[in-house]
């Protein structure tokens, strides 16, 4: 018997395609509620910040870097300027494949070893959206070929760039500084200072020099243009434009003639010299011998070269100027004799019976002169002209290290003089404290002896030798040495100048001052220790020779320079004034072991002297054809 067929329920089959529809219903309400929100929310709440966010990718701010001020000398002769060439930069997120891209450029134009380290070295140091250079100063050729294959270069760019040009070269590079590509810690400390908005666009910044110390006056204004773009970021109008503020141009006291005639008579000598306008404090010649171009710099020295430069025996990175610190030697007994007079330790006619050595109470040990068989009857004077060591062993003796550290404090020793450049060496000035402070001792009356000849403890740079013969000159007036003398506003294009900065008045009696000057003119003269200098010179110098020990020569022996290498041989030095009557120039020479000062560091002033002073050039100059005025 067949099964009967079940009867359709149409009623539950009706309720249950009812709750269907209401839930799709329901669905359909709720899913057009949430569209109505977000729209209400998008359109209504949030229609500022779109509106906003809508303008900010249909408008972009394009940085313009500002022109950077050019450095001049005191004649306006141009020392650091810019030029523009075209450069071939590449983006790492814009490559697909920068290997690829690297072996694609490499087929098209000549790319050297020593670019391509550069390029990844700098890569390494980069953000993955910042443009690297690769190639610098394009000539026209190469430009044309890479702007013809440049679909073949993802994340390659031709670029128009600004650069750095030295042309005073490896003798003012201690001087003028280098700029160089701004790096982790330049970005850091730009936003420290709040100053990095400033520098949006600008690829370079001061790394030494004038370059670094006057960056933010060197610098300028970033200028921005509104532009307005596409949906490809492409340009297609400009809206607007703040345009750049160039940085203003520094004038220098330093007169690059004279420069030049300084860093010829130095020679093949290492060393430093420093010449100064007493009544200003002007720098008027600044040499740290060697030197390096600095133009290496600019856009990123290839490693060997600076692993050359770093590991050079002679130190051309380092400043002898600011940071080469030197026993005083002879070149104190000027000051030495002052603070006996000033003190009232000594009076000009007071004199001793000098033997050739000086011995302390109670001890065998001789403090020798340089001079076997001493000097005889000698005052101060004397002891000046002749560099006499028994006369100022005696003198130190009398006066003790405390009254000697306090008088050669006011002179700028053993503290910075304040110029304007960075990483200036305060030197050292010894005192008793200091000595307990440092070394956990006691100060010892040898010591006392020696330092009264500019021995011992007592370092000092040429800066700060120059700065305290400025004073004798100028009559104890303490000035900041300056390099920059007067700023030009890019805009009004007027020069302002800038006042020399007077630190301190130090009261000195004058008939004091003129015996110690009259014993610095009679250095130059016959009987002096640098009379062969000063022959014949038509102005009056004032000066002292010094000569510094490198390595302590045993009691009884003799110094021999024959029997040293190079570098254990007596630094020689030099300060001196011109005219004696109406200083128009202090100076300080010191050649690393140069041995005598009188016939080494001596004739480099007399040079800078005769050049300054009369405009002769050194007769070698004039037979290499040199032309200082240039």
């Amino acid at each position: 018997m067949p099964l009967a067929t079940p009867l359709k329920n149409l009623d539950r089959e009706l309720a249950r395609f009812h709750g269907r529809l209401k839930a799709g219903a329901v669905f359909v309400v709720l899913l057009a509620a949430a569209l109505l929100g977000r729209g209400y929310y998008l359109q209504v709440t949030q229609h500022d910040y779109y509106i906003q966010r809508a303008e900010s990718n249909r408008i972009s701010l394009v940085p313009t870097a500002p022109n950077r001020g050019l450095i001049l000398d005191r004649k306006g002769r141009i020392l650091a300027e810019n030029y523009s060439a075209y450069t071939l930069e590449l983006t790492r997120t814009r490559a697909s494949d920068l290997e690829a891209t690297l072996a694609e450029v490499g087929k098209l134009i000549e790319i050297t070893p020593g670019e391509l380290r550069r390029f990844r070295r700098l890569l390494a140091e980069s953000h993955e959206f910042e443009t690297v250079p690769l190639k610098s100063k394009l000539t026209d050729e190469e430009v044309a070929i890479l702007a013809a294959n440049h679909y073949r270069l993802p994340g390659a760019q031709v670029k128009a760039r600004l650069f750095r040009n030295y042309r005073a070269g490896p003798g003012m590079a201690h001087v003028v500084g280098f700029i160089g590509r701004i790096n982790d810690r330049d970005l850091k400390a730009l936003r420290a200072s709040g100053r990095e908005e400033n520098y949006r666009g600008t690829v370079h910044i001061g790394k030494t020099g004038l370059e670094q110390s006057y960056e933010a006056v060197l610098h300028g204004r970033t200028g921005f243009d509104q532009m307005e773009t596409d949906a490809s970021g492409r340009a297609v109008r400009m809206l607007s434009r703040i345009p750049p503020v160039p940085g203003k141009d520094l004038r220098l006291y330093l007169d690059a003639g004279l420069q030049a005639v300084a860093e010829h008579a130095f020679g093949d000598y290492t060393g430093g010299l420093v010449a100064l306008d007493p009544n200003t404090g002007g720098v008027l010649a600044m040499v740290s011998k060697p030197g390096f171009d600095p133009n290496l710099f600019v856009d990123g020295i290839d490693p060997e070269t600076w692993k050359t430069l770093n590991e050079s025996p002679e130190r051309p990175m380092v400043n002898r100027v600011l940071r080469g610190i030197y026993p005083p030697g002879s070149t104190i007994k000027p000051f030495m004799g002052l603070a006996g007079l000033e003190t009232g330790v000594r009076t000009p006619s007071d004199s001793i019976v000098d033997p050739g050595y000086f011995m302390l109470p109670n001890s065998s040990h001789q403090y020798r002169d340089w001079k076997r068989g001493g000097h005889g009857i000698v005052d101060l004077r004397r002891a000046i002209a002749q560099s006499c060591d028994t006369y100022f062993y005696k003198l130190a003796v009398d006066l003790g290290i405390d009254r000697m550290h306090d008088f050669l404090e006011k002179f700028s020793f053993g503290e910075k003089t304040g110029i304007d450049l960075d990483g200036e060496s305060p030197g050292l000035l010894p005192s008793r404290e200091w000595k307990e402070r440092r070394w956990k001792k006691i100060w010892y009356p040898g010591e006392t002896v020696i330092a009264g000849i500019g021995q011992g403890y007592h370092l000092t740079t040429p800066l700060q030798l120059a700065t305290a013969t400025a004073m004798i000159a100028n009559g104890g007036k303490r000035i900041e040495p300056r390099l920059v003398e007067a700023m030009r506003d890019p805009l009004t294009h007027v020069w302002q100048p800038l006042a020399p900065v007077v630190r301190d008045q130090v009261p000195i009696k004058p008939e004091d001052l003129a015996v110690v000057r009259q014993g610095m003119v009679d250095v130059v003269h016959p009987g002096g220790t640098a009379s062969v200098a000063g022959a014949g010179a038509p102005y009056t110098m004032a000066g002292k020779t010094g000569t510094a020990q490198v390595v302590g020569i045993k009691q009884g022996a003799r110094y021999d320079a024959s029997r040293l290498a190079r570098q254990y041989r007596d630094h020689a030095l030099f300060i001196a004034y011109a005219p004696a009557e109406n200083p128009r120039i202090a100076i300080a020479v010191l050649v690393e072991n140069g041995g005598h000062g009188g016939s080494t560091a001596a004739p480099i002033a007399r040079a800078v002297f005769d050049y300054y002073l009369t405009g002769k050039l050194p007769g070698s100059m004039k037979a290499e054809g040199n032309d200082a005025s240039d």
